[in-house]
This record gives C-alpha cells, structure tokens and sequence, in this order.
C-alpha cells in the first residue's frame, strides 16, 4: 500500500526545505507523486525519498538544474558519465581556488609590495626569423587559443627537420588585447633556415624590440604580480611604449609536468634613449 506523504513529512524526511520542493516542482525536477485538486496540496511517496536524496547532493556540488534534470532522465552509464564530468570539473575548480587563495596569501605576506624583490633588466632584442601563428582574438579566449596554437606551431616545428628550432617557444600579446579586449597574438618558434608553411603555421620574422624583463619562475597563477612589478618599473621611468608584450617559454609544461620547474621570461616593451 502506497502511503502518500505531505509536503511536511517529505520535507523533514529529506532535509529539503518546502520552498524548495516547491521551486523544485515549479522547474520539472522533482515533481510530487500527486496534488490534491480540491486543496492544491503536494503528496509524495517514500519512493521518492532516494531521488530527492540525489538531487540534494547533486545541488550541494553545484551541478546546475538543467544537468540534474538530465542524470535523472539518463541510463545508469550516462549517469555516472555526467555526475564525473561534474566531478572532475569541482575538482579543477577546487585547484583553481587553492591557486588563487595560495596567491592572495603570498601577495599578503609579500613585504614592501610587489616589486620589493623584483629583478628587472633592459634587452635588445635583434630581428628573429620564426615559424608563426598570428590571429585576432578575443581576450576572453586567449589562453585556449594559445593552448592551440603552441601545440600545432611546435608539432609543425618538430616534424620540419630542415627547419632548425633556434630558441624557446614564445608569443607575442598586442596593446589592443588589453586596451580593447581584441587584437592580435602570435605564438612563435625562432628557427635558424625558415620553415616551410604548413596549416596555420607560417615563416615570419619577428621585429626587434627594447624590453624591460623579468624571469618568472613556477606557474602563471601569479604572474600578473610579475608584471605589475614590470609595468611599474617602465611607467616610473617614462619609458613604457603601446608594443605588445612577449613571453619566452625557456621551460614550461610540455618540459614538465612539475609546474614549480616552469621559467618564462616576461617581456615589457620600453623606449630606450641610450640604445
């Protein structure tokens, strides 16, 4: 015999408050067993409990409605596929926050602000013959666009063996991709003869630059410190020019896997009136 359940009892049986079920009825999520027509009163059943039980953990891990509303409706393996795609998405949030939290705390206890123990160098750097990917892109995408590209411009590098890789991997970041949130990067790889156009993958050369720099060691969590102690330096001494930014990747993830082993150098474009 099927006992029907207030709205109250499920309540207290499920630790779902009544708003909830309400809303949770409102949306198509979990929908009571019966209402009554007369009084409009909500009725469950206690097997309704274990799916209440679900979704109540599901929405405790932050899974939007629409994805609960899908594993409920799934076969058992696309259930369990959903619940650890979310999963392993918690979990690179989980490292994204203790990044960040690791961050904030070094920018805390960091003494006499960012820059204290900042080494800054001037470079000239000559005209480089380099294999290249350039494209217009927006801020917002940057970082996949660059993952991207880096891995097709080095595989493409690699497969070329009359091409001679000349130095480390590097990109080249325009003024407007943070003055307008649009404009223009380049990863490139400087190579000794040229290489030979292969998809996006094109012979260029890179123009010379003055450069205030800073090695930049671990990963690139923190590296907007680096280059706030880099944009400082160039605006104090009225030497900072509208050029793009570069960064040379000397050792960085496809080196290894340790990220505390990462080098990059961090490039500030500069005037420089004794060059």
């Amino acid at each position: 015999m099927t006992i029907d359940l207030s709205i109250g009892d499920f309540s207290r049986m499920t630790q779902l408050s009544v708003k909830t079920l309400r809303h949770y009825h409102e949306v198509g999520l979990l929908e009571p067993d019966r209402i009554d027509s007369s009084t409009g009163y909500r009725y469950y059943v206690a097997d309704q409990v274990p799916t209440a039980q679900v979704v109540r953990r599901l929405r405790q891990l932050g899974m939007p409605i629409a994805d609960v509303r899908a594993v409920l409706a799934s076969a058992p393996a696309d259930r369990n596929r959903l619940i650890t795609g979310h999963l392993q998405r918690l979990e690179e949030q989980l490292a994204e926050t203790h990044s960040a939290v690791e961050s904030l705390r070094a920018i805390l206890e960091r003494p006499g602000g960012n820059s204290a123990a900042a080494v800054i160098e001037h470079i000239s750097v000559a005209a480089t013959s380099a294999a290249a990917i350039t494209a217009t892109v927006d801020r917002d995408d940057l970082l996949p666009w660059w993952h991207g590209a880096m891995g097709e411009l080095r595989a493409t590098v690699a497969a070329d063996a009359n091409s001679g890789a000349a130095g480390a991997p590097a990109a080249l970041f325009d003024f407007d991709i943070f003055a307008h949130d649009h404009g223009t990067a380049t990863v490139f790889v400087p190579v000794e003869r040229g290489v030979r156009p292969a998809g996006r993958v094109q012979d260029v050369v890179i123009p010379a630059a003055e450069l205030a720099v800073m090695r930049h060691r671990g990963s690139h969590d923190d590296v907007d410190l680096a280059y706030g102690a880099l944009g400082e330096y160039a605006n104090r001494h009225e030497i900072s020019i509208e050029g793009p930014l570069r960064e040379y990747y000397e050792r960085f993830s496809w080196d290894t896997d340790d990220s505390t082993e990462w080098l990059t150098t961090l490039c500030w474009p500069v005037f420089r009136a004794d060059a």
